[in-house]
């Protein structure tokens, strides 16, 4: 009898673990009690025994994958011939997604050993499930189905997106194969664990009355099999309308080994291009391959297909068409109905009080146009304004402590770190990530984090406790080239701080010895927020006073 090997439980308040090392291989023999994977949690590593003795028949989570207690990750049979899961393989997926497909792997942990891939076949269908996206969340709305059935999809490519009240995720294939049925359609909501799609086994069909029924199964030759379980062809994926040209060879060395990080917008312009990401130069959060990268590249060899064009952006010379508006009465997406919901409660709840400090940053400014290029190069991320603005507000934070607290129950809670919200504007609604202990982070660790966490957001791969937990929120109107905005609390949050455009000004500037001049400065206004039932209008100023020292005589290394 097979023997499911679980994730155990290391504690009270550990709910997952990272296995950093398999210490035996599929098919070896394995004794009860024999040390059989390694595992790491945030308070302890550990050495995970073998419950029996028998051959080790399969393993289904690989190393470097962090997942929940309870899961199976192994199965130890007591034959010598492993044993076929028929278990749906979207439970080991599903940890894989809320751990993040970019998370990093824990220190010291190894890489996760090469497998071939997993392929449904024909007649052996694969159900693909809801996953869990976090341990407060039991459902999700399917938002959009990324293929279509019947469409060929490979493991781990995008296959639906969906929708809970944390994030909004991308959720992969769990093998490769057909998607042969899709069971839920776009706008349902569904309890996790759900089967919502089936890839691979007896494709459905449409019956006279539109109704799906199973096809008979046709008995597939060993070549169309091995066809099958290949990846599409480039042209294979082109769209009949638009047939590729011939690509210019590409003599350029590979830049990238192992796993390429993109977004999926960028693989889908490599696909429709037929071109190599390994050898595109990733500016983006870790090396990440980002749209303006794969475009200049593109353009540099001069390989821009009609697809690119379609996304590539309009020359100043031309005036792009206006988006197409839609009509009628159009549902509120999933996103926009919370959002619509948490703001309505908020300006219910809390009296808001404001205040504007207008802030001079030419020192600042001169420091980014003088050190952005080196600043990039040496850090893989690029040197924004925000870093320094999340610096002076984490310092400042841990000073005016009440500004960092939330109302809970007719009482304070003072909170003992700073969980700085960075918030994100979305195509589709606004989301804000959350850079945990902002006050411990180097000023690098806040520029990765910040660009990390807002690339994620606008990629759909945030897991739903990076977006939860903030402790004050900033937010940029001034990126649309706004003054100032003035933001509603975040809750339970209980202050804001909303940071305005910047421009060039004329300034009275006074000397030690009272002598006034006019300069040209770089201004930018900044508005706080504040729930008048917690903070008071002075603590809200020396809080902004503190602020604006530190960013008007910035004196420190950015590294």
């Amino acid at each position: 009898m097979p023997t499911d090997v679980v994730m155990p439980q290391m504690g009270e308040s550990i709910f997952e673990g990272t296995i950093t090392k398999w210490l035996k291989k599929t098919g070896d023999a394995v004794q009860r009690d024999e040390p059989l994977f390694e595992i790491s949690t945030d308070k302890v590593d550990a050495e995970i025994p073998s419950p029996v003795a028998g051959v080790l028949a399969e393993i289904r989570m690989p190393e470097g994958t962090t997942v929940q207690i309870n899961t199976v990750v192994a199965v130890v049979a007591e034959s010598e011939t492993p044993e076929p899961s028929r278990e749906p393989v979207q439970s080991a997926k599903s940890a894989e997604t809320a751990a993040g497909p970019n998370a990093p792997a824990p220190r010291g942990a190894p890489q996760a050993q090469s497998a071939p891939p997993q392929v449904a076949q024909p007649g052996q269908g694969i159900d693909v499930v809801m996953p869990q996206m976090g341990e407060s969340i039991f459902e999700g709305t399917i938002t959009k189905w990324l293929k279509k059935a019947g469409d060929p999809v490979q493991k781990d490519e995008p296959l639906f997106e969906i929708s809970t009240d944390k994030v909004d995720a991308e959720i992969p294939a769990p093998v490769s194969g057909v998607l042969t049925e899709i069971k839920i359609p776009e706008g349902s909501t569904v309890q996790i664990n759900t089967v919502v799609a089936v890839i691979g086994g007896t494709p459905a069909v449409a019956q006279s009355d539109g109704s799906p029924t199973q096809q008979a199964p046709a008995q597939a030759s060993p070549a169309e099999e091995a066809r099958a379980a290949a990846p599409p062809s480039p042209a294979s994926m082109t769209t009949p309308a638009e047939p590729a040209e011939p690509e210019p060879a590409d003599l350029r060395p590979a830049i990238a080994t192992g796993r390429i990080r993109s977004s999926p917008l960028v693989r889908r312009i490599a696909k429709e291009n037929n071109l190599d990401l390994g050898r595109v130069t990733g500016t983006g959060s870790d090396g990440r391959i980002t749209k303006d990268d794969i475009l200049r590249y593109m353009a540099e060899r001069g390989s821009a297909s009609p697809a690119a064009t379609k996304i590539a952006p309009q020359p100043p010379s031309k005036t792009p068409a206006a988006p197409q508006a839609p009509e009628g009465l159009v549902p509120l997406s999933r996103m926009r109905s919370i959002i619509a919901q948490r703001m309505v409660e908020s300006a219910r709840t809390i009296p808001h009080a404001y205040s504007i400090y207008k802030i001079d940053m030419t020192r600042i400014a001169r420091l980014r146009e003088r050190e952005k290029k080196g600043f990039e190069q040496r850090n893989g991320v690029k040197l924004t304004y925000m870093p320094f603005i999340a610096t002076a507000v984490a310092e400042a934070l841990g000073k005016y402590t009440i500004v960092n607290a939330s109302l809970e129950d007719g009482g304070i809670r003072y909170h003992q770190n700073v969980h700085l919200g960075i918030a994100v504007a979305l195509e589709w609604g606004l989301i804000v990530p959350v850079v945990t202990k902002a006050e411990e982070r180097s000023f690098v660790e806040l520029a990765r984090s910040i660009a990390d966490l807002a690339g994620r957001a606008r990629a759909k791969k945030l897991k739903p406790e990076e977006a939860s937990g903030s402790t004050f929120t900033l937010t940029n109107p001034g990126v649309f080239g706004g003054e100032y905005g003035m933001p509603i609390i975040n809750q339970p949050e209980a202050a804001i701080l909303a940071i305005g455009g910047m421009h060039k000004e004329p300034v009275v500037l006074t000397d030690a010895e009272g002598n006034d001049t006019i300069a040209i400065r770089s201004m930018q206004q900044f508005c706080i927020g504040i729930d008048h039932r917690l903070i008071d209008g002075a603590d809200a100023g020396k809080f902004m006073l503190d602020v604006q020292k530190t960013l008007e005589t910035w004196d420190r290394a950015i590294g």
